[in-house]
């Protein structure tokens, strides 16, 4: 009798452990974005979504931000990443020092163009449309968002960059790409 009252409290025991780790919980930043490249004419030549590498400076930042309990507003602006050569993203790349990729700037756009969010739903928080005008033959590789309107600027945050899943893309003087961000928690 009483090895069956030990196994059952064990038993009882290991029950609760495993109940009691259910409710833990874990938040990751994940973002996607969303591409549309189309030519002079508008005709849609391709589209893919892709994941990317939110970096710490961009955890960072929106740890500090949020939990700072004082009221903050950021202005957030997307890049292209060129395609000369394969990037290489790492998690400790920011604005200032990210080696294994180069920043695109054959596009009109006086600088890099702001990204506008939508409202979160679900965990998630989306960008409007972003569209760069190209205006320099090139190839891209991907696309990054930060914290700074210059087009090649180093100073500000770097929150997160990746490549494009289909590979480069070879675009035109007069083709647009369009690109959406969407950022999960």
């Amino acid at each position: 009798m009483r090895l069956m009252n030990r196994l059952v409290g064990a038993f009882v025991s290991a029950a609760a452990l495993i109940a009691g780790s259910a409710h833990a919980e874990q938040a990751e930043a994940k973002g996607v974005y969303t591409i549309e490249h189309r030519n002079a004419a508008g005709e849609l030549l391709y589209s893919e979504e892709f994941k990317n590498l939110v970096v710490t400076s961009g955890k960072n930042l929106l740890l500090d931000t949020f939990l700072s309990g004082s009221s903050y507003t950021a202005a957030l602006y997307l890049g292209l990443v060129d395609g000369a050569s394969a990037p290489t993203f790492a998690a400790a790349d920011t604005l200032a020092s990210h080696a294994g990729w180069t920043e695109n700037q054959g596009y009109s756009n006086a600088g890099r163009p702001a990204a506008t969010f939508n409202a979160a739903v679900a965990g998630a928080k989306a960008s409007v449309s972003i569209v760069f005008n190209i205006n320099a033959s090139g190839t891209i590789a991907g696309c990054f968002l930060c914290t700074s309107a210059t087009k090649g600027g180093t100073t500000g945050t770097l929150i997160s960059a990746g490549a494009f899943a289909g590979g480069n893309r070879l675009l035109q003087s007069g083709d647009t790409l369009s690109v959406t961000y969407n950022l999960s928690v």
